[in-house]
């Protein structure tokens, strides 16, 4: 997710970063579960964007607890081990460049034999910059630019897959994905200022970018089944109340989640029609009928987070380590698992984890 080139952030990397790609940003981070009385020592490989960054509107810092580092905390009490969560992410980057500068240049961490688990998200910054260009048409419309993002998005979720499955260590116990949710889902409940072609009106721009971003979606899980990876689903849990809103009988945010074996019509479907009525934006995730969370910073992109920050940025990574902030997990939840974005990203990566490493 791309919000590293606004303002005053922009500007200070034009100046500092020359050509060097202004509008994305190293944000590099290894933390380590410490945890008291453990000798054994395993990791956790992140590749990503803003989104494993961690991003929070600086330059210079990071969350501490994005979601693989929440996601290191649960295999630490499962374990009963040290975990060392190693995020290589570039905010502002499209899945291509995920996949090259990260996955492919950095491979050699998810190559050591302490790796247990790798897990990777992209295809935002596609997404968003789809949208930004869509946003600014006049005249007619052009819709290419989303079909470019989706197939591009569709073209390196499965290329990380299969490279990661080649070149994990054999060691590796669990291979994940992370989805897409919908940032600025409210905001985008708005007309274009382009005109359809067949019709001549504008048409509303959440109405185009919701079944774009389910069919990203869609694959990013579809190819995750086909290629031996897991899916964590954060579409479903930020976008879907944790009661059943609509009387169906399912809880909206289950409801939501990805079928095994479902086609792409269907899901698809399923998201922007049949159950588009149980889409909530994000800034007011409910997890009961009463009660709700702000899963968005006011950036209407990132997730929230809780837990600190750590130098990651323009001027380099950090590497620390730290006594887990919870012991142990009641039903495999932490105390804050469901109130903070990267808490709930974390949780749902962690609903895969092996028994032992």
């Amino acid at each position: 997710m791309n919000t590293a080139s606004k303002g005053g952030a922009l500007a200070l990397l034009l100046v500092l970063g020359g050509h060097a790609m202004a509008n994305t940003l190293n944000q590099n981070v290894s933390w380590t579960v410490d945890r008291s009385g453990t000798t054994a020592k395993y990791r956790i490989v992140a590749y990503g964007d803003s989104i494993y960054a961690g991003y929070n509107g600086s330059i210079s810092n990071a969350a501490r607890y994005a979601a693989p580092t929440v996601d290191a905390e649960y295999l630490s009490a499962r374990w009963n081990a040290d975990i060392e969560s190693i995020r290589r992410a570039k905010s502002g980057a499209v899945a291509s460049d995920v996949y090259q500068s990260k996955i492919v240049n950095e491979r050699s961490y998810m190559q050591n034999a302490a790796t247990r688990v790798v897990t990777f998200e992209m295809c935002g910054n596609d997404g968003l910059q789809a949208r930004s260009a869509f946003k600014g048409q006049s005249g007619t419309c052009n819709y290419s630019g989303l079909a470019t993002a989706v197939n591009n998005c569709k073209t390196y979720v499965a290329a990380a897959m299969d490279y990661i499955n080649t070149n994990a260590h054999p060691n590796t116990r669990l291979k994940v994905i992370s989805n897409l949710y919908y940032p600025g889902y409210n905001a985008d409940n708005v007309q274009s200022s382009c005109r359809d072609s067949a019709t001549g009106a504008t048409v509303n721009l959440r109405d185009r970018f919701l079944p774009a971003i389910a069919t990203m979606n869609y694959w990013m899980c579809e190819y995750a089944r086909q290629k031996g990876f897991q899916c964590a689903d954060s579409f479903a849990q930020y976008m879907g109340a944790d009661h059943d809103s609509n009387g169906d009988g399912q809880v909206d945010a289950e409801a939501l989640r990805y079928v095994a074996g479902e086609s792409e019509a269907s899901y698809v479907n399923r998201i922007s029609v049949t159950l588009r009525s149980t889409l909530r934006d994000a800034n007011t995730k409910f997890v009961s009928a009463s009660s709700s969370f702000d899963y968005i910073q006011s950036d209407d992109t990132h997730p929230t987070f809780t837990g600190g920050t750590v130098s990651a940025g323009l001027w380099g990574g950090s590497t620390g380590s730290g006594a887990p902030r919870y012991s142990s997990f009641s039903n495999g939840k932490s105390p804050i698992w469901n109130q903070f974005g990267h808490e709930r990203m974390g949780w749902a990566i962690s609903v895969y984890n092996p028994a032992s490493p």
